[in-house]
């Protein structure tokens, strides 16, 4: 399966370089294209035991691919994941801002389905179309 991960963080950087490892073809997205040279060049940049010796061998067999362009990973992916931050607001409320701002730029690019595990339906058709 092409799968895109958007966000390389320790849940989307984990989760691509597993993906990998089992045999689909990810691509990594993230917009820090500083990260995005130095996992190219074969280093993790958190820390997780094993990941970095993971992430050379699925590079290596041409199922793992690092890109800071949103356009790229979703064109690839046949599945979607958003792996991006929601930091508590002082609210305790979670800012939705980062998935709102992917969410958009992948409705922009193609089509897509959005299901999310920790935001209501409502609340994500809200933040994709702006309405509510």
């Amino acid at each position: 399966m092409r799968v895109c991960v958007i966000g390389t963080g320790y849940v989307g950087l984990v989760t691509g370089v597993c993906l990998s490892h089992i045999g689909h073809h990810v691509i990594c997205v993230d917009n820090n294209e500083e990260k995005v040279q130095l996992m190219k060049s074969g280093q993790s940049p958190i820390y997780e035991p094993g990941l970095s010796d993971l992430m050379k061998s699925s590079m290596a067999s041409g199922n793992l691919e690092f890109t800071a362009d949103l356009g790229e990973g979703v064109s690839h992916g046949d599945i979607l994941f958003i792996a991006v931050g929601t930091p508590a607001l002082p609210t305790g409320e979670s800012d939705t801002r980062y998935v709102e701002a992917v969410a958009r730029g992948m409705v922009s690019i193609s089509m897509v389905a959005i299901k999310s595990l920790s935001i209501s339906p409502q609340c994500l058709l809200a933040l994709v179309t702006g309405c509510g």
